[in-house]
């Protein structure tokens, strides 16, 4: 294979460059062609080009089959996806960040379309009108939601979105101390100290009692050097802070209160903006994405207009072409793509589109009315299981005698590893086992109910456990 090749040397009679031809080396597929990219590169074997590589990790060999036709192959991964069960076969009560909730079917009509499928991002906007429009819904209904003035077109998952909105704040403040919430989601305080090691940040974590931050602990805590308090609303164990009262404390310090938002919850609970809340973040997988293998997700962030010009990742902008007509394009682009590299935002900003999209289309599909329909659902369901477990079973009882949403901490005589052990093999997960999460107990479990789970299941559940414990 040949290519152009310029070389920049310019001909002495004039200021044109001279264009040569060179070979260009390929993967070899015979000895010929081995040896002639062996003499390219100026070796003799494949010992020497591999030279770099430590022995120990060359001298192995590959347990590959042969090939297979595709019939062959078809069946081979059918009887592997056999061995998977899927939710629809159990009964779950699993939550902690991924949920398992109903989906219409037109959500998936929707963004299996091929102009939604295959698309990413719309740097061309006069190409581009239906995904920017569809994006710049998608961060409307955030804001809808939130009650917030701006938000992003959303970025890679809820972790990463609440350490941004973390970033945010420090850049806002100017100072390079973060106070994290103990009851948040694990898996963001896990981002946060990444983040936080990386960027030479401090970093300090608040304890949480009966469930929900203490107050007068958190007034201890906090000073003129903290950019900001990370919560999370409900938090992990489900509970739901005094945010109001928070905001407050933290406000006090001139610092920023950055929460971590379900946005199906907002159609019941006041929404962060009137708690509040500077920035809210989060993720929407439950939100017309399914739960499979703990995602896809797609997080968000939504700030107040003070502090848009700080967002990250992608923002759909609302504006006029030549013709005075509406139009859509990118703007406020201080990602590293746009900018120099130190300027950006963010540098890790992966926007789920797609994910986006089928978010936009859950929202727009279930309404005001439908939203709230289904969190009223999870938050009934969710009590009335609380109760029975603790009223019916006398060696259970609730964690936290906090108020909590549709998420609950359970308490049991037994192991939680035991519990979803035994559970299990009959097709029930009976929800999240806390044993090596900081803050938490060996015998509890974090227990979720969604509209999912009708009342036969939860009956049944109960009736389940009373047995067990009896």
């Amino acid at each position: 294979m040949e290519t152009l090749a310029k070389n920049p040397k310019k001909d002495k009679d004039s200021s044109k460059l001279e264009i040569s031809m060179r070979p260009i080396p390929y993967l070899p597929h015979t000895n010929e062609d081995r040896k002639e990219m062996f003499d390219f590169l100026g070796i003799k074997s494949m010992d020497d080009l591999l030279k770099s590589i430590p022995e120990e990790l060359r001298s192995f060999e590959l347990n590959i089959p042969d090939g297979k036709s595709e019939i062959e192959i078809t069946e081979e991964f059918r009887k592997l996806s056999n061995k998977n069960v899927s939710l629809a076969e159990q009964i779950s009560f699993c939550g902690g960040g991924v949920y398992h909730r109903y989906i219409p079917s037109v959500v998936n009509e929707i963004i299996s379309k091929g102009e939604f499928y295959t698309a990413y991002t719309p740097y061309q906007p006069e190409v581009s009108q239906g995904t920017l429009q569809a994006i710049y819904e998608f961060q409307s209904l955030v804001c809808n939601l939130t009650g917030m003035d701006a938000a992003n077109a959303s970025v890679y998952d809820g972790s990463t979105a609440v350490v941004e909105a973390a970033l945010m704040a420090c850049r806002i403040t100017k100072r390079k101390k973060i106070l994290v919430a103990k009851n948040i989601n694990p898996e963001a305080i896990q981002v946060c100290k990444t983040y936080s090691w990386g960027l030479n940040l401090e970093l300090e974590f608040m304890d949480f009692e009966n469930g929900v931050i203490d107050l007068e602990k958190l007034k201890l805590h906090i000073d003129e050097e903290t950019a900001c308090f990370v919560i999370s609303y409900p938090n992990f164990a489900g509970c739901i802070e005094p945010v109001s009262k928070i905001a407050e404390i933290v406000h006090s310090k001139g610092a920023l209160l950055v929460s971590n938002v379900d946005l199906i919850n907002l159609a019941v609970l006041k929404s962060p903006k009137e708690s509040g809340i500077d920035i809210a973040a989060g993720d929407g997988q439950s939100l017309g994405n399914f739960s499979n293998y703990g995602g896809p997700h797609v997080g968000f962030i939504s700030c107040l207009k003070d502090s848009v010009r700080q967002l990250p990742g992608r923002i759909v902008g609302l504006t006029k072409d030549i013709e005075g007509k509406r139009a859509f394009t990118l703007t406020l682009q201080t990602r590293e793509q746009h900018i120099r590299r130190e300027h950006a935002t963010s540098n890790i900003c992966t926007n789920q589109s797609l994910n986006a999209l089928a978010v936009l289309v859950y929202l727009a599909y279930m309404g005001p009315q439908g939203l709230k329909k289904i969190a009223e659902i999870s938050l009934n369901r969710a009590h009335y299981l609380a109760e029975k477990l603790t009223k019916d079973i006398k060696n259970c009882k609730l964690a936290f005698n906090a108020p909590f949403f549709s998420e609950f901490v359970l308490e049991i005589p037994i192991s939680a590893s035991k519990l979803i052990a035994i559970l299990s093999k009959e097709n029930i997960l009976p929800g999240l086992d806390l044993n090596e999460i900081d803050g938490y107990k060996t015998n509890q479990v974090l227990v979720s109910v969604t509209e999912i789970n009708n009342m036969e299941q939860i009956n049944y559940f109960v009736e389940r456990l009373k047995k067990l414990f009896s």
